[in-house]
């Protein structure tokens, strides 16, 4: 099948973006809004061969300098016998609406009404807890993220829970999954908290993030 040009990929991304009229279209086939210091997408990335796309709900948090808007908390569209489901270009039409009403479905964080961001830092407080359970590579970032969000929102009750979680998550994570550039817990937890109390900081980074991705026209959700 033949790869989706440049006017097929924008077809696309306004059929998306009129099923989820919260988002607005940030670039072909990416569709983003903001929620204060986060960014919540869908994306429909494109498969290895170009001929088809997989929508996938994510987010992005502002909170950390970063060249790229994130694919954090990823989740692909999954078909009905539980496999990634990936969308060909060439039947689209056919198939787009009831894709975008199973990934809302699907999203553990809300499509139609906006997240708050306590509602995002729970799900990243999951992720992490689920990480561990499962013994797959312990979410470092997903709790620094859902930590400095909430300070970011001025929640300062929701990232002392935070940073409780971490410091509880750090004791269990094995050693040889950590990142080379883990110092240890104590130092992580201390870092973790002086970045959490710098709020002018932290609204430093949210602008630099807006201006580095050309993020001002898409709308901030109340």
């Amino acid at each position: 099948m033949s790869k989706a040009n440049a006017a097929t990929a924008r077809r696309v991304t306004a059929d998306w973006a009129k099923a989820f009229d919260g988002f607005d279209v940030w670039r072909p086939l990416r569709l983003l809004r903001r929620v204060g210091p986060v960014l919540q997408g869908i994306t429909l990335d494109r498969s290895t061969s170009g001929d088809a796309y997989y929508p996938t709900a994510h987010i992005h948090a502002l909170t950390r300098p970063f060249p790229v808007v994130s694919l954090m908390l990823g989740q692909r569209l999954v078909s009905r016998s539980g496999v990634q489901e990936a969308i060909e270009f060439t039947r689209h039409v056919e198939k787009h609406l009831d894709a975008s009403r199973r990934l809302a479905e699907q999203a553990r964080l809300s499509l139609d009404d906006p997240p708050s961001v306590r509602d995002i830092s729970a799900a990243l407080h999951d992720f992490a807890l689920a990480q561990l359970e499962l013994g797959h590579p312990p979410a470092v970032n997903e709790m620094e993220d859902s930590i400095l969000i909430a300070a970011a929102d001025g929640d300062e009750l929701l990232a002392d829970q935070g940073l409780q979680l971490a410091r509880e998550l750090a004791g269990k994570w094995p050693s040889s999954r950590l990142p080379p550039t883990w110092t240890g817990r104590e130092e992580w937890i201390c870092s973790l908290a002086d970045r959490a109390a710098d709020l002018e900081g932290l609204r430093a980074a949210v602008e630099s993030q807006v201006a580095l991705h050309n993020l001002t026209k898409v709308r901030e959700s109340q």
